[in-house]
């Protein structure tokens, strides 16, 4: 998609958080990705930090709604605002709907097309989509674009190019998905939302360790700067000291975050939360059991 719509030097702006690979795909065009963060300290984006951002090499803007790595889903008005300014402007609005059924709490994730008059053929509004994230098929890479048809025979002369290849199978078993009983999502979805709970009380009791309640996806992005400010040190020290694996937050634009993922079990996820509880917090119990392995902090 990037490929299809951005020359060198183009301007793509992407809030952040923002998942890793944005504004790497954008500099592999030798595009210029624009960071934007919001100045009040939420991980949803505000038009105005937005529209500060905007130049006249503004070629497109990326927004991740249900977003990974923070859980939010961004508030229809939002969505509305976004897609009149660019159907105004001529620049494109890239959506990645990947999580848009894994929301809690009855909130939906409104797709931009609600919000414009144009036709397909002429509106701005680029949706991306796949059965990876709310069938589970995570390994079977098919997904989909909605937009007009002059830009998919690019993207399709693009892909023919790189990734020509999905299997039959796959393609078969992402038929059956969309077209099957949709009643396993729901399930899916609960389970999830199930978890989201879990870690939520859990890391109310984490002294120092601020955390936004994720509203969609299996990620949460706590604040973690009380203890480290660089994400990537206290990643590796996580993993060496509690063998729990978290992704730093400066890869999505956040440092002194840690990006978690509740999709595993319940008992994953409290023993998780527990093993970084124990390397970390002080007032945390000094002796903890990873498998039969007793483990003594002596760090702090």
């Amino acid at each position: 998609m990037i490929f299809s719509v951005i020359d060198p030097q183009d301007e793509v702006i992407i809030p952040a958080p923002y998942w890793v690979s944005y504004p790497e795909m954008v500099k592999m065009v030798h595009g210029i990705p624009i960071v934007v963060t919001p100045k009040d300290g939420t991980f949803t984006p505000r038009m105005e930090d937005i529209l500060e951002a905007v130049s006249s090499y503004t070629k497109a803007i990326i927004l991740h709604s249900p977003n990974n790595p923070s859980g939010m889903v961004f508030p229809p008005d939002l969505i509305a605002e976004l897609v009149e300014f660019c159907e105004e402007k001529g620049i494109y609005l890239i959506m990645d709907d990947i999580y848009h059924r894994l929301v809690f709490d009855g909130i939906k994730a409104v797709p931009g097309y609600q919000f414009t008059e144009k036709d397909i053929e002429s509106t701005k509004i680029i949706v991306a989509n796949g059965v990876s994230k709310i069938y589970g098929m995570t390994g079977f890479r098919i997904g989909w674009v909605i937009t007009n048809r002059r830009l998919v025979e690019v993207m399709t002369n693009v892909q023919a190019q790189m990734t020509s290849n999905p299997a039959s199978i796959l393609q078969s078993a992402a038929e059956g998905a969309l077209n099957g009983i949709q009643s396993y999502v729901e399930s899916l979805r609960l389970t999830i939302e199930n978890n989201r709970n879990v870690i939520m009380q859990e890391m109310r009791s984490f002294s120092g360790v601020r955390v936004s309640k994720p509203q969609g996806t299996f990620y949460c992005l706590p604040d973690f700067r009380a203890y480290q400010e660089n994400s990537v040190e206290l990643a590796d020290f996580i993993l060496k000291k509690a063998l729990v694996v978290t992704v730093p937050g400066v890869e999505f634009g956040m440092e002194g975050h840690l990006r978690l993922s509740f999709s595993g079990t319940v008992k994953d996820i409290t023993e998780g939360v527990a093993r970084m509880k124990w390397a970390l917090d002080p007032e945390s119990p000094r002796e903890i059991y990873i498998g039969d392995r007793k483990m003594i902090r002596d760090w702090l």
